[in-house]
């Protein structure tokens, strides 16, 4: 049986699972509650709780999840996962990898926590331009919706007549929060390669290092890494050209 969740913000749809779920739950509460969000919203969050009853799903409403995610799996921002169920946490610790926005596991007694989780903005997307020198400076976990926030500004950005020279700021990124905002960052790369002369990276993990080989490939601008500590010497390298 699947019950909705009452009472959650714009955006947010939650939904309660108990006992066995069946095709019918599926087409009359959870898909119609998901297809109207996702429709008003482009992308939505959702809360998911199992209750400590949940048995499973039978064929039909596996068949129903599995459309589902196949529909709209572009549409979901995040997931928050609520559950004491063993076997459950299981599963949803190995689809979640595997999922193009973030998923979170909570146990039962944690569901006020999965709200505010749901509510909570995990990252940023900063961006000053001074002449041909654009500065971009990416904070916490970045998830789809902050480049679709600046979607119009980058593009302003990016249509001048003369290349920029882009300075990218990891210094406070923990990386991207899911596939999804993966795919976004590297197309708007893909997309204003050519308007970028040259490209400095700073950063103070190794992983960010392999950024700067990552937009090497990618871009045919100059590259050069810097580490956090040299960030003085990335501005003037960025400026020398």
């Amino acid at each position: 049986m699947i019950e909705t969740i009452q009472g959650l913000p714009a955006g947010t749809v939650g939904f309660r699972l108990h006992g066995q779920v069946r095709g019918d739950d599926y087409d009359q509460v959870l898909v119609p509650a998901m297809e109207s969000a996702i429709a008003e919203h482009d992308r939505i969050k959702a809360l998911l709780c199992f209750d400590a009853d949940f048995e499973g799903y039978d064929l039909a409403a596996a068949w129903d999840d599995t459309l589902l995610g196949l529909r709209h799996w572009q549409g979901f921002e995040r997931i928050a996962v609520v559950s004491d169920v063993g076997w459950l946490r299981t599963a949803i610790r190995a689809i979640g990898a595997l999922m193009p926005c973030p998923v979170r596991l909570f146990a039962s007694a944690e569901e006020e926590e999965a709200r505010r989780w749901l509510g909570e903005s995990l990252g940023s997307l900063h961006l000053e331009a001074e002449g041909d020198v654009l500065r971009v400076r990416l904070i916490g976990q970045l998830e789809p919706s902050a480049y679709e926030a600046r979607e119009a500004e980058i593009a302003s950005l990016f249509s001048r007549p003369t290349p920029l020279k882009l300075l990218v700021d990891l210094r406070e990124f923990d990386g991207w929060s899911g596939l999804a905002a993966l795919g976004d960052h590297l197309s708007l790369v893909r997309e204003h390669r050519r308007s970028l002369s040259r490209v400095a990276v700073v950063g103070n993990q190794a992983w960010q290092h392999l950024a700067e080989r990552l937009i090497r490939r990618l871009l045919p601008a100059e590259c050069r890494f810097f580490d956090a500590a040299h960030h003085e010497q990335a501005e003037l390298w960025i400026h020398a050209a």
